[in-house]
């Protein structure tokens, strides 16, 4: 059998194991609990790993460039796209999918497939690149979401320096991104990961290898299988997904030699899930206006931004192992371009429809009681 094959037949099994613990962790307490071990010790101990192993050059230096270069055009076609899919543009249904849609979360869907497919060298060149994105989800997607919220409450006043200087001092905070600027510091000084004590390298290490089956099997414990949530939130994450391949197809026809693991981090990065990050803007001001008596008409629709992170998570872990699984398929630009128009075909066809008065087409999440 396959060696690729082999591997994703036991990553599903680790996911297979999480759907079984879903009655042993039910509660959303635990669930958090995981999550956070796997966000505060397993990933930042896995890229600390990564970066102390690998020879990082200065011309990866360019990677957080590209990642949020990445963010800025996505959000951009977006903006310009989604009105075809029957969104007004003034709407809250609008403005939640554009925040979300063009950001990324890779320690959860796209790191654990890194290391176990591809090795150290990749899982650090796209921990690099997640700086360029981390600073898109935490400042950027702030700015934004502020920015739309003071152009529909025009009565209140703008006085939220405080909130920014909190957002950045997350950004500084947290775990992973303090993991990543000290390993960089001890690679200027050329210390690498077996330079340190052995008592120290071993036990980071040993967090390290916690990583792949902790988040596997969180994903396992976490879907949500609302298939009619699905069908209205699948198809945009197909646009999401397709033109991510054809924006990875662009850059590989001018980038014609990299290796086949750089060929891979650049297709598999930009597909992982979507980040919780733009959606505590968006809880942090839905929060501002429910203090507000006269505020009627809200910036975010947030029972649709809850069940679009519910979907993004499988779906990207779906794209991942499929990506994989094929492996140097995928490092063609023709397979690039080929799936990624395919995708995006697939995610159009219910509003084309719609345009013939074929079908009622309606991509924003509806309560079961409407």
């Amino acid at each position: 059998m396959n060696i690729a094959v082999q591997k994703t037949l036991s990553l599903l099994l680790l996911l297979v194991i999480g759907f079984l613990l879903r009655g042993k962790l039910g509660d959303p307490a635990q669930q958090k609990g995981l999550k956070t071990l796997i966000l505060t010790v397993a990933l930042p101990a896995i890229i600390f790993v990564a970066l102390l192993k690998a020879e990082v050059q200065p011309d990866l230096l360019m990677l957080p460039i590209l990642a949020i270069s990445f963010n800025v055009v996505l959000y951009f076609i977006l903006k310009f796209t989604l009105p075809f899919f029957g969104i007004d543009k003034d709407s809250s249904t609008y403005r939640t999918y554009l925040l979300l849609f063009p950001s990324l979360a890779p320690g959860m869907s796209c790191f654990p497939f890194l290391i176990e497919y591809l090795g150290d060298d990749a899982l650090a060149w796209g921990a690099l690149a997640d700086i360029g994105n981390k600073i898109f989800v935490l400042i950027i997607a702030y700015l934004i979401a502020m920015r739309w919220y003071f152009r529909i409450n025009t009565n209140i006043q703008a006085g939220n320096g405080d909130k920014l200087k909190s957002l950045l001092l997350s950004l500084i905070n947290e775990p992973i991104n303090i993991v990543i600027v000290l390993a960089l510091v001890l690679l200027s000084f050329d210390i690498h990961l077996v330079d340190l004590p052995s008592f120290i390298a071993t036990a980071i290490s040993t967090l390290s290898n916690l990583m792949t089956p902790l988040v596997l099997i969180f994903i396992g414990i976490a879907v949500v299988f609302n298939w009619r949530q699905i069908r209205k939130i699948a198809g945009l994450l197909m646009v999401r997904a397709g033109l991510t391949f054809v924006l990875s197809g662009l850059v590989l026809m001018f980038a014609p030699n990299l290796s086949y693991a750089a060929i891979m981090v650049l297709v598999v990065f930009p597909q992982s899930a979507i980040s919780f990050w733009p959606f505590a803007h968006m809880a942090s001001i839905t929060a501002l206006e429910q203090k507000q008596e006269n505020s009627r008409k809200r910036t975010f629709d947030m029972e649709l931004a809850v069940n679009i992170l519910a979907v993004s998570l499988p779906f990207s872990t779906l794209i991942m192992l499929t990506v994989f699984s094929f492996g140097e398929l995928f490092a063609s630009t023709a397979t690039l371009f080929t799936v990624g128009l395919g995708l995006v075909a697939l995610g159009i066809i219910k509003p084309v429809l719609s345009w013939f008065n074929l079908i009622e087409y309606k991509p924003s999440f509806e309560k079961e009681g409407n």
